[in-house]
């Protein structure tokens, strides 16, 4: 798996990732807009709740866009010490991020000047959901 940074997120993304070669296509992408927070205020019980100016609201729903689009909204501890810990046992991080397809993200009303969307707590962006992202796009599935 690779990724692409995009200098400026003029198409309303900051990254784009890549993976290898699936049943159906090769080398399948998906771009992301990502956002960061230390607000654990926005974390409910089902979801995380995040507002999105409108710009970028519409750029990252656009339905003409060719590859997929994501959101994605990294929690960080507010203390920056609590951020990692590194031991014998590996480097880890108290840190997640929440993602959610931008075509879930539903419309904006017009006049509005932003959008709070919901990324789903069980939309947790790991190994694992990065790995089934990437293979539902590769053998050509809805996602």
């Amino acid at each position: 798996m690779f990724h692409q940074s995009h200098l400026t997120d003029y198409d309303g993304v900051d990254i784009t990732i890549a993976s290898a070669e699936y049943v159906r296509y090769y080398c399948p992408e998906f771009e992301m807009q990502l956002k960061c927070t230390t607000q654990q205020r926005l974390l409910g019980a089902e979801h995380l709740a995040w507002s999105l100016e409108r710009d970028r609201f519409l750029k990252l729903v656009n339905p003409k866009r060719f590859a997929p689009a994501l959101l994605g909204v990294l929690l960080v501890p507010e203390d920056p010490d609590q951020l990692l810990d590194l031991s014998e046992a590996g480097l880890s991080s108290s840190s997640r991020m929440y993602w959610q397809h931008a075509r879930e993200l539903g419309a904006i009303e017009d006049g509005k000047a932003s959008k709070t969307v919901h990324l789903p707590r069980s939309n947790l962006f790991d190994v694992s959901s990065l790995k089934g992202i990437m293979q539902a796009i590769g053998e050509g599935g809805q996602w």
